[in-house]
């Protein structure tokens, strides 16, 4: 997942991304290392406050426009 270098793009911390999307900084980390999967309204809530589609984020696509 591109949640890592998404975040670090935007340069904010883990604890502010946590605390924008009301979650702890702990699960954060465990997103960025692979040690947690994240369900369909994490995906959302993440591809969302980014701004770019769930096939970006999950590295389907180097496309990071949302197709609608």
């Amino acid at each position: 997942m591109r949640l890592r270098f998404l975040r670090e793009q935007k340069q904010i911390s883990q604890l502010k991304l946590a605390m924008d999307l009301n979650m702890s900084q702990n699960s954060i980390s465990r997103y960025e290392n692979g040690q947690r999967q994240a369900d369909y309204q994490t995906l959302i809530a993440f591809a969302d406050y980014f701004g770019v589609s769930i096939d970006y984020l999950l590295e389907r696509t180097d496309n990071p426009k949302i197709n609608k």
